[in-house]
């Protein structure tokens, strides 16, 4: 009887907990829908800002927002993914190997601030790149990469060992039995750890801040050198810089940029789900 007790005792509390962590996030997406709903219209989505913000629409924030992200995977993701193959695959397990994954660990608990201020000295100012899409992308990736590199190489060290003896036994390669094997084996999670790097790439703040971002910029870019408008920059902007900007635009704002991340986050799973059916094991 005690240990039935004790039992139901640990159930109610990993249920609390449970509604601990997911009641408030419910309540913040409710009060974002509610106050952001009436902001929401054809014109704020699709068209040019004007009157400094205040008239107008958001779509070169949004546009802005979806270059940078699709830039941070065009660095990210081959980097990322051809580190974790390396460590996983080819790097063998000494001293170097160890303080490279001590150091991806470290990179990743390093505030978002010091990476702006290194993608501000190190692309803006002595690359020259200036305050441009491909410094604010090339930052984001940076941010990104130990995300993306440890899971990866996770997803991959999951990967039986078996399946790389046989591909061996057949004669093949060690690079064809990771592209024709262990990858497709370990997509789901490669994906899942692209997928949480890109979702923080898309709602930074302040590697943009210093890189790529503008404020009140009423066109598109036209080359990868131009600044951009960028959703999770220009919220920040109009919520503590902007005096008399209605609250419901800045609930608006908020919420487009929280439909993109669940967007991308609902694709992802889909693909992740579709792997997974396929995997072996």
């Amino acid at each position: 009887m005690n240990r039935y007790r004790v039992q139901q005792a640990g159930f109610v509390l990993l249920g609390a907990t449970a509604l601990a962590v997911v009641v408030p996030i419910l309540l913040i997406l409710l009060i974002i829908i509610v106050r952001g709903w009436p902001a929401l219209s054809w014109e704020f989505v699709t068209a040019m800002p004007r009157d400094g913000m205040r008239a107008g629409g958001l779509f070169p924030a949004i546009v802005g927002t979806l270059v940078l992200t699709m830039g941070t995977a065009l660095v990210a993701i081959p980097v990322g993914v051809g580190g974790a193959i390396y460590l996983s695959e080819y790097a063998r397990d000494n001293w170097l190997t160890n303080s490279i994954r001590l150091a991806i660990i470290n990179l990743a608990g390093i505030p978002s601030i010091v990476y702006g201020l290194f993608g501000l000295g190190m692309f803006v100012l002595f690359l020259r790149f200036g305050t441009s899409i491909v410094a604010g992308s090339m930052t984001l990736a940076i941010m990104t990469l130990p995300v993306i590199i440890s899971t990866a190489e996770e997803s991959l060290r999951s990967v039986p060992q078996e399946f790389r003896t046989v591909s061996a036994s057949l004669g093949g390669t060690t690079w064809q039995g990771i592209r024709n094997i262990v990858l497709p084996q370990a997509l789901p999670g490669i994906l899942t750890g692209i997928v949480l790097g890109l979702l923080r790439a898309a709602g930074e703040t302040a590697p943009i801040l210093f890189t790529v971002a503008a404020f009140y910029l009423p066109r598109l870019p036209r080359t990868p050198m131009d600044s951009t408008m960028a959703l999770p920059y220009h919220l920040y902007v109009i919520s503590t810089q902007v005096p008399g900007m209605p609250e419901s635009l800045q609930y608006g704002t908020a919420l487009i940029l929280l439909t993109i991340v669940l967007s991308m986050n609902v694709a992802a799973a889909f693909i992740r789900s579709y792997f997974r059916r396929r995997r072996q094991w």
